[in-house]
């Protein structure tokens, strides 16, 4: 028989709950507080730290109701032009949107589709508080199919940037108001991120690029995205030197893809059936898409590209400006005497 001396040593209380933190309970406990705080830090900021988005059910364009439905967990740039009291932001923007005029993304009054240099766009992507995993809605006036430029062309230059989840509201305010959805006037914001560029360079067509491609006839589909009068060399740009287009362009109107001439557009099977009546160019392997600042050519691109899904699309983005000032070869020029008669007609209009 087994007999068990008694220990010498005094019996300790047994532990009360809460009186003692195992290590692993200190550091789920350090884990909870860390995830509170940040959560906390993100609400202040607008975007919330819930789950993102995926990729499947966020993009590349948003209706009204949709975004009202994640407000706090995306980012939402209201695009619309002006600043001050009397703004269109300032008289009632979606809550929690910061402002970012569009002017503010493009070039100059001379070259207006040409590239801000890499740490503009940089400090202008900080400023916004995004970052690469940022989800954005990008929000315009939404009531033209010229007005869809703003938000395709930023959603471009984004995404160029490597932002990873982009959004268009697709009627952009005026869907929003006509949904009955509430405005804000207080001005939101942010905390500055500390976003470093990406480039994706398969989504831009620089002038040399383009020289390159019109080397090789056929391999490339150049598609002019403005009206058929810019085509055929009646009208031109202001900045631009020149009236015509690329040589062997294809027109589309990029106002096509709006058949009730708003600034909504419709179904991605719609679109499709659209996009069927695209100009054809067999053996072509891609398209580039330009107009003439890479403005409404940006809408091309944005349904080609990432409603349809269509591959090796990419964007001229100082387009005929940019081309014309380089003196480069072009289509539909016309002769000086019918480049004076289309200056005088203008002027006419104009009076």
């Amino acid at each position: 028989m087994n007999i068990h001396r008694a220990s010498s040593r005094p019996t300790r209380p047994a532990p009360t709950p809460g009186s003692r933190r195992t290590p692993a309970l200190q550091r789920l406990w350090r884990s909870v507080c860390l995830f509170c705080a940040l959560a906390a830090i993100a609400l202040s900021e607008g975007v919330s730290a819930a789950p993102l988005p995926t990729s499947a059910g966020f993009g590349p364009l948003i209706s009204a109701t949709a975004l009202d439905a994640q407000l706090g967990r995306v980012r939402v740039v209201d695009l619309r032009e002006g600043d001050g009291p009397d703004s269109p932001y300032a008289a009632g923007h979606i809550p929690g949107a910061v402002a970012a005029e569009y002017s503010a993304w493009r070039g100059p009054a001379d070259n207006p589709g040409a590239l801000l240099t890499v740490p503009r766009f940089v400090a202008l992507v900080r400023s916004l508080g995004i970052d690469a995993g940022t989800p954005v809605v990008l929000v315009a006036a939404g009531d033209s199919p010229s007005d869809f430029g703003a938000p395709a062309r930023v959603y471009w230059t984004l995404k160029w940037l490597g932002v990873k989840h982009l959004a268009i509201l697709n009627g952009g305010m005026a869907a929003w108001q006509a949904a009955h959805l509430p405005v804000s006037t207080r001005p939101a914001a942010v905390r500055p991120s500390d976003f470093v560029a990406r480039l994706d360079a398969a989504i831009v067509a620089t002038r040399p690029a383009v020289e390159q491609d019109l080397a090789d006839p056929g391999a490339t589909l150049f598609l002019d995205a403005r009206p058929r009068a810019f085509y055929l060399g009646r009208v031109k740009a202001p900045a631009a030197r020149r009236p015509g287009t690329l040589p062997g362009a294809r027109d589309f109107n990029n106002a096509r893809w709006f058949p009730d001439g708003g600034g909504n557009l419709p179904s991605a099977a719609t679109l499709a059936a659209i996009a069927r009546n695209l100009p054809q160019q067999p053996g072509a392997t891609q398209t580039v898409s330009f107009c003439n600042t890479g403005h409404w050519a940006a809408t091309n691109w944005f349904v080609l590209s990432e409603v349809l899904h269509r591959p090796d699309v990419r964007l001229y983005p100082g387009s005929m400006v940019d081309w014309s000032r380089a003196d480069a070869p072009m289509a539909n020029v016309p002769s000086r005497l019918q480049q004076l008669h289309a200056q005088i007609a203008q002027l006419w209009q104009a009076l």
